[in-house]
């Protein structure tokens, strides 16, 4: 019953074209199609829920969930796909939170990243941050890169990973995947002994503690390309959400240290396609120019974002300027981009062909 309510429960998901599903005892089983949130008719009790759970996760995450009430997984459905799954309790009853993870892996041009991705994939050496919130395909994007070194470079990759997402298979590259609780006992540990197996390039799923993103400066610090998402809604925000991991004082130490390592970031926000449904990404990105790493060194991270707006001939790009090229290629519409714009007044005076120089307000102060 558990197996074939479960089968059920995806298939019906994967074919309504569902990104999530809301899985709640005594509760509809909800999908998110679209953006929206959509009652099912199955309803599962607590005794189905216990065994969907045990169908769902491996016994060795088990002891996790009893003592933490919280875990993460993956879970293949036959014939369905693979699915990133997060099981919890609320009211001290049973919750899944899980979330469809195409097992094809596309490339820059049909996820819609802009060509500046590419240069920055084919880095030697650096930190590259994906940012976004929650849901903004960070994951997919990184997946991308990763596949994009896997696909043109005779490289060592090492992915660490929670729970594993994207399965790679070698192509010129040599890749191993570490899932954190089957794998390694954390992100921090599992990339120190990286550091030790001889990568070329790291791929950590999400930057969480100071002690991982330290670890992952001084990877990069000797030579190694580390890839990593974070949770922040643009590229400056990146930089002050790396910094409050650390204490004060050691603000300058990091802010110099990514002045010297970091390669790139890359904030992203799903926007509705005009046409046709589905999605397509708004990207922000900030390369480590000579004046990005000015900024960084002089602290004066508020300036980022107008260093930004004005370094289109380094390849960065503000989201307005990804808005308004979405909205001149037919991709999205205004009214989208209006309440996704982080300033939607000056994306109106770009409709209206009004463009103001940044330079010198980054100079002035």
């Amino acid at each position: 019953m558990a197996e074939s309510l479960l089968h059920e429960v995806l298939a019906l998901g994967v074919n309504s074209k569902a990104s999530d599903w809301h899985v709640k005892e005594n509760s509809p089983v909800t999908l998110r199609i679209s953006g929206n949130l959509v009652d099912t008719d199955l309803v599962p009790d607590r005794e189905l829920m216990e065994r969907i759970i045990q169908e769902m996760i491996p016994q060795e995450f088990m002891k996790k969930f009893v003592e933490t009430g919280d875990v993460d997984a993956s879970y293949v459905e036959d014939n369905v796909g693979r699915f990133r799954v997060n099981i919890h309790r609320q009211r001290a009853m049973y919750c899944i939170a899980m979330r469809h993870v195409k097992t094809e892996i596309m490339n820059f041009e049909q996820l819609g990243l802009p060509p500046a991705v590419k240069s920055i994939a084919d880095a030697v050496r650096g930190v590259i941050i994906i940012s976004g919130t929650t849901g903004s395909g960070k994951s997919t994007s990184l997946a991308s890169m990763i596949e994009h070194i896997n696909m043109n470079s005779r490289k060592h990759i090492i992915t660490i990973e929670d729970p594993i997402e994207y399965e790679f298979f070698d192509k010129k590259s040599f890749i191993e995947q570490r899932e954190i609780g089957l794998d390694s006992i954390s992100f921090y540990s599992a990339l120190v002994h990286a550091l030790r197996q001889d990568p070329d390039v790291i791929m950590v799923g999400e930057m969480r503690d100071r002690e991982s993103f330290e670890a992952a400066l001084q990877a990069a610090d000797t030579g190694h390309l580390v890839l990593t998402t974070l949770h922040s809604s643009n590229a400056s925000q990146a930089i002050n959400r790396i910094l409050d991991f650390f204490p004060h004082e050691e603000h300058r130490a990091i802010r110099e240290a990514l002045s010297l390592n970091l390669k790139a970031v890359i904030a992203q926000r799903l926007m509705p396609r005009a046409i046709g449904g589905g999605v397509i990404p708004a990207v922000e990105i900030m390369t480590n120019t000579p004046m990005v790493r000015k900024l960084l060194e002089d602290n004066k991270l508020d300036k980022l974002a107008l260093a930004v707006e004005g370094g289109g001939d380094s390849g960065m790009q503000s989201f307005n300027q990804a808005l308004f090229k979405l909205i001149n290629a037919g991709e999205i519409t205004v009214e989208d981009a209006m309440l996704a714009a982080t300033n939607p007044e000056s994306l109106k005076m770009n409709l209206k062909g009004i463009f103001l120089d940044t330079s010198n307000q980054i100079i002035d102060s």
